[in-house]
């Protein structure tokens, strides 16, 4: 039987793989393939023979071939063994790994990544396909481009299932009524009857039929909760639209961990709970979704080759390398197994040249006018495009190559990398979206194109850091210190021709450069936007030109400016935010919503002139909120600060506000694993006694007392941060604060 429709999930399952279809007309279709994968050996004739010896007690074959080895792209002779029962595939591979004096290679990628690499399908691809009567997928065929910008997606139906009210963290306590909303109509379960509220749920479970099931704390406290009132009261909740068997089990759930992720800060991830023919997305494990929605998470999805429930929540970083991994695949590149790229050892003196990072000119402190600023365009994904550096094209012995300015090594100029060859298609595809955003007058339309743009950006974003992380298959850090040392280059090369064509540099970090002149113009600063370009060699765009531009003093060094910390309003009225309060996490809400209503007001100016004009203004908004704080009508959920707990509560030594928080919750059976994020209300931040001094926010109530002298030394903090150069700092905000609470 043929069909038609697209791939939306794949696992595995039993000797093969699961596949899950969305037909034309919207149903689902489940369909299993036998599959059976392979790996590579390397190594002396005994040491595979005695590799071989060890795994001969799993279903394999083994067949010598010939493979192109990464860092010299020759071809290589290798042993291919195919393991023939899928769930023994892990355990051949360790087999064969512990023996030593073997190289292992292609042999730890995640089973549906690796199959969707084998058979060129990716999710929601568009496919036709034939099966036999029983289910089984005799062949498919993809009429679908994953590089394709304009692609055909199914019609996905979203249910969203959370508590009520304040996003307050119910493992952590809170409780509230479950609100379901599907088809733009929400439901609110009361959760006093659990039986009540299980038949309720499974009526509009199987009633919706939905294809993807969003979530809030889905995976760390809801479903597990949901899964503990079934078990209680013997009702089967339907998550997964075919009842798991032995026969087709559903996807295997991740467990909860928590990983070192750039120095010594520990990240958390939740249990992962996957569902068979739909996707379970929780809204609050998922950094992809967060930051671009789900265009953002299905364009890396076809990219990458991960289905989407696993995507959802694993790093962009994964994804990235996922990337590498599938075109290195796609060559015929042996990709290692656990390869760690030492450092190379360098003098003292090497390293204070090569070491330097990007280059930073600190900006001057106070308010500016007539200022542009321009970006060069995803500048360190294209260093390594445009100047082939990649790990195995720095310092080839195959030709002279291209002088790395500075630092004294070259890059190839015989054959191009693995690194550009992955990052040069997907630069040009980020900027075709960015060009149809810009292009288009549709608001649907330019929310799509952006959001896909905006998730591309974080995968070139990631490329830069992996090149430099000894762990990466790809990673080198002396092709990392390379690409630093072109963009301090071309940094250099965008200041020098600003200043000759008569701009004076303001300010500059990395690969942005903020520029004035009095009466600047849009024709000029575009005009010098393409001479840039020209010298360099890489594409760079006009941001945009400031009606005002406010550069906050260090708190440490009130003469010194801080990088990237600045809010400014452009000429066609958008506001630009960069390190403030407002766009910090730890940020109370009241704290940063009062930040953004002083911003709003002062946006209206359109000129220094006007700015000033507008201060009364602003400090009457400042004024109000005030109040509204001191005379305690705001709500606890507002004043939360949400810390990351670095290490088991009972594990901390001194008695900082984050262990105060979660040794609280710890009293109360709620243990918090390192890398989770705990919610908290500073109740007597003052203080002597430590364990008073902060409260979990789940168990704060409106009538809660919090310490207002602390919020409003915060929020004071805040607004000088944009009030302190036009002549208003903390200080004097605090005294005008006490002499109009006087006065009321």
């Amino acid at each position: 039987m043929t069909d038609r429709g697209w791939l939306f999930d794949l696992y595995p399952d039993g000797q093969g793989m699961r596949l899950w279809f969305l037909r034309e007309t919207g149903s689902a279709v489940s369909l299993w393939e036998p599959y059976a994968p392979t790996f590579y050996v390397r190594g002396t004739r005994a040491a595979i023979d005695r590799a071989l010896a060890r795994i001969r007690r799993f279903p394999v074959e083994a067949a010598p071939v010939e493979r192109i080895e990464f860092w010299t792209e020759e071809l290589v002779p290798v042993l291919e063994v195919r393991v023939r029962d899928l769930r023994q595939y892990s355990r051949a591979v360790s087999a064969a790994g512990a023996e030593e004096g073997i190289e292992l290679f292609t042999c730890d990628i995640p089973l549906p990544q690796r199959y969707a690499y084998d058979r060129g399908v990716f999710p929601l691809a568009y496919c036709s396909w034939d099966t036999t009567p029983d289910g089984t997928l005799r062949a498919i065929e993809v009429n679908d481009d994953p590089w394709a910008l304009d692609y055909p997606l199914p019609p996905l139906s979203v249910m969203e299932l959370k508590l009520e009210g304040e996003a307050v963290n119910p493992r952590h306590g809170w409780r509230g009524r479950l609100e379901a909303t599907f088809d733009g109509e929400t439901r609110l379960l009361e959760g006093s009857d659990p039986h009540l509220l299980l038949e309720t749920l499974a009526g509009i479970l199987r009633k919706a039929d939905p294809d993807v099931i969003l979530t809030q704390w889905g995976d760390s406290w809801l479903l597990p909760e949901l899964d503990r009132l079934e078990r209680r009261c013997r009702i089967a909740l339907p998550w997964h639209r075919n009842p798991p068997s032995a026969d087709q089990p559903p996807p295997p759930a991740d467990r909860a961990r928590s990983y070192f992720s750039y120095g010594p800060a520990l990240a958390g991830r939740e249990a992962a709970r996957f569902l068979s023919g739909r996707w379970h997305i929780d809204a609050r494990n998922t950094f992809i979704f967060r930051e671009s929605g789900l265009e953002g998470l299905v364009e890396i999805a076809r990219l990458s080759r991960i289905p989407v429930q696993q995507l959802a929540r694993t790093s962009i970083g994964t994804a990235m390398s996922s990337i590498e991994l599938l075109r290195a695949h796609q060559e015929g590149i042996l990709i290692p197994w656990r390869k760690q790229e030492a450092e190379e050892f360098k003098a003292a003196e090497d390293l204070l040249t090569t070491d330097k990072g990007g280059l930073v000119f600190l900006p001057p402190t106070g308010v500016h006018g007539d200022v542009a600023e321009l970006d060069f365009a995803s500048l360190y994904p294209t260093i390594m495009a445009k100047f082939n550096v990649s790990p195995e094209t720095l310092d080839c012995p195959c030709c002279p190559g291209r002088n790395v300015p500075e630092i004294g090594r070259r890059t190839c100029a015989r054959r191009r990398g693995l690194i550009p060859r992955v990052l040069s298609p997907l630069i040009e595809k980020r900027a075709r979206y960015k060009s149809m955003r810009n292009e288009t007058a549709d608001p649907a339309l330019r929310r799509r194109w952006d959001r896909r743009q905006n998730a591309l950006k974080w995968i070139l974003v990631t490329s830069f850091g992996y090149l430099g992380y000894k762990n990466a298959r790809f990673g080198r850090i002396e092709a990392h210190e390379a690409v630093t040392a072109y963009g301090r280059e071309l940094l250099l090369q965008a200041k020098e021709t600003a200043e000759a064509a008569g701009f004076s540099l303001l300010h500059a970090i990395v690969d942005s450069i903020w520029i004035r002149k009095p009466g600047i113009t849009e024709r000029e600063t575009q005009a010098l936007a393409e001479d840039i370009s020209r010298r360099t060699g890489i594409a760079v765009a006009v941001e945009g030109i400031y009606r005002w531009l406010i550069f906050p003093p260090s708190r440490t060094r009130p003469d010194l400016g801080v990088p990237n910390r600045y809010a400014g309003v452009f000429r066609d009225g958008t506001i630009k935010v960069r390190g403030l309060e407002l766009r910090r996490r730890d940020t109370p809400r009241f704290v940063a919503e009062t930040q953004e209503a002083i911003l709003a007001v002062l946006a209206r100016a359109g000129s220094l002139k006007e700015l000033g004009d507008l201060l009364p203004e602003a400090l009457s908004v400042l004024d109000t909120r005030v109040q509204d704080l001191l005379d305690g009508r705001i709500a606890p959920a507002a004043l939360a600060v949400t810390k990351q707990v670095s290490q088991d509560p009972e594990a901390y030594t001194r008695a900082c506000d984050t262990a105060v928080a979660a040794q609280s919750l710890l009293a109360r059976g709620i243990r918090l694993a390192p890398g989770e994020n705990v919610q908290m209300v500073y109740s007597t931040a003052g203080g002597r006694d430590p364990a008073s001094r902060v409260r979990p926010l789940a168990f704060s109530s409106h009538d809660f007392s919090c310490d207002t002298e602390k919020y409003l030394d915060l929020t004071l903090r805040a607004a000088s941060a944009i009030l302190g150069p036009l002549g208003w700092d903390a200080s004097r905000l605090a005294e005008a604060v006490l002499r109009e609470r006087r006065n009321h």
